[in-house]
């Protein structure tokens, strides 16, 4: 078996699992929506301000309702043993691993693109307007927060406070990824392209998007077999 098809075998099984039972998926998704409700009923701003704040609202709320879906990517395998079973068996780490970060990704993405939906009615903000970029800034910040929450999904499975743990330790590694998708997010919201002065910013989240998946790829065997 080829190593791009035991990547999708892996993926393709835990996003059949994640169908049948929902319990991430749930609980990620219902956090976003409250959060981007409450922030439309707790304050009364016009729409300028709303497409100021929106790049670091949506960047907040996608990182906060991933560590709830990323935090279940290891642990629904230690039931019965199966993450022993996953680790010994005949395929690569990077591909076990690659393998639940596609996973996630997907999850993740259809939880954004709700949210989108979601800002963009309670908060009056046409979103839509530069939609290719915004997609492109998105796949690559999404990318980034799930390959960093993988990882660390991985390394605290075995930890008591993992659900404690995994933000703590997340957080401090994703606020450059951060920081370049909210300053790019925040022309695109605004209806304005991605100009020279925020082509660094593109550069940038590009670069830890190859180092965290080069670094990761690389520890992962020392992750899971230690």
């Amino acid at each position: 078996m080829g190593f791009a098809r035991q990547v999708f075998v892996i993926a393709a099984k835990d996003l059949r699992a994640e169908i049948r039972t929902k319990e991430a998926i749930n609980a990620s998704a219902a956090f976003a929506l409250v959060i981007l409700l409450l922030f439309s009923f707790a304050f009364d701003l016009d729409p300028d301000t709303n497409r100021e704040i929106a790049s670091g609202l949506l960047w907040l709320v996608f990182a906060f309702a991933g560590t709830l879906l990323l935090n279940r990517s290891f642990v629904r395998e230690l039931p019965n043993d199966c993450l022993d079973a996953l680790v010994a068996a005949p395929i690569p780490s990077s591909a076990l691993f690659l393998g639940k970060s596609l996973a996630n990704y997907v999850l993740l993405l259809a939880i954004e693109f709700l949210s989108l939906i979601v800002f963009g009615i309670f908060y009056n903000v046409r979103w839509t307007s530069q939609f290719a970029q915004l997609m492109l800034v998105l796949a690559l910040g999404t990318w980034a927060l799930t390959i960093m929450g993988t990882i660390f999904s991985a390394l605290t499975v075995n930890i008591r406070l993992r659900e404690v743990m995994l933000p703590i330790l997340i957080y401090p590694f994703l606020v450059p990824a951060l920081m370049s998708a909210i300053q790019l997010t925040l022309d695109l919201m605004a209806g304005k392209p991605i100009g020279p002065e925020k082509v660094a910013w593109l550069q940038m989240l590009l670069g830890f998007d190859v180092i965290y998946t080069a670094v990761t790829v690389f520890l992962v065997e020392n992750v899971l077999v230690g």
